[in-house]
């Protein structure tokens, strides 16, 4: 059985963030989302995405993320992992904002 992998749309302080999980469940808090098993690329070269190194700076050390389910706009399972984003929630444009 292969591992399934999740796409997860929320909304974080005025921007609509993107991220990969291997685990979504009902969280044992109520009204939340329970995400686990965060998914970043590992890059080994010159070649950093800022929008990636960010979110494992931010993230990175989280075992279980528990989203609010009014904040979550989508969970998609999907075959392989895209680009993770932060994105201006009014324009829809990548955003990298310092840590």
């Amino acid at each position: 059985m292969k591992n399934k992998l999740y796409k997860i749309t929320f909304l974080n302080h005025s921007k609509v963030y993107e991220l990969y999980a291997r685990k979504v469940a009902a969280s044992g808090l109520w009204g939340f989302t329970e995400v686990a098993e965060l998914v970043f690329d590992v890059h080994e070269g010159l070649v950093v995405d800022p929008t990636e190194e960010r979110l494992r700076d931010e993230f990175g050390g989280t075992q279980v993320l528990h989203l609010p389910m009014q904040r979550i706009v989508r969970i998609e399972e999907v075959e392989r992992k895209g680009q993770s984003a932060i994105r201006d929630r009014a324009t829809g444009e990548k955003v990298v904002t310092p840590v």
